[in-house]
């Protein structure tokens, strides 16, 4: 079955900055930052909503790595170059998994009257499934670029892709997904 998208589709991309594109990912990230470079000039040819969101560090909670929160310097939240983004895209910035928390995403994607949401970016498992969850709860329909996503370890991305997302978003690659831009 062909994908479909409502015609208020909006690409909303997950921590594609400094701080995070020096990771050891599964996949080449320049990969994904070129496929997500791609369909954020389609949306921009046609008008459509492209929303970056930028993490500026971690939250206070407690794991097993330590529950010192940390904050990235403002070089580390610099988006990727190839990006282009542009004076009326949206950005928000967090200390969250997820993008909506506590950034006033979700309204701003309302007030454009956007309905749908294509995630890119990265990590897999963390920011994009977080941010994915999120947008599901909240009622927007969420599809996931498949090629446009990458984790740090190849089973985590995986699985999310293939057990995890599938119950909450349709999963299709970058191509299929400009082409159902195309359509509508």
């Amino acid at each position: 079955m062909p994908l479909e998208l409502d015609p208020t589709t909006a690409l909303l991309v997950i921590d594609l900055q400094a701080a995070t594109l020096s990771n050891p990912f599964a996949h080449p990230v320049d990969d994904v930052v070129g496929a997500t470079a791609a369909l954020a000039a389609t949306f921009h040819d046609q008008g459509r909503t492209v929303a970056y969101a930028v993490s500026t560090g971690t939250p206070p909670g407690r794991n097993a790595y330590g529950s010192a929160p940390r904050t990235f310097p403002e070089e580390a939240r610099a988006l990727a170059p190839v990006l282009d983004v542009r004076d009326d895209d949206l950005r928000v910035e967090r200390a969250r998994l997820s993008a909506f928390s506590g950034t006033g995403l979700a309204e701003l994607l309302r007030e454009r009257a956007v309905t749908t949401v294509v995630v890119t970016g990265v990590a897999t498992s963390f920011g994009v499934e977080s941010t994915v969850r999120h947008a599901y709860d909240l009622g927007f329909d969420v599809v996931v670029a498949s090629d446009a996503v990458t984790d740090l370890r190849a089973e985590t991305h995986e699985h999310a892709l293939t057990a995890v997302l599938p119950a909450i978003a349709r999963v299709a690659s970058s191509g299929d997904i400009a082409g159902a831009l195309s359509q509508g």
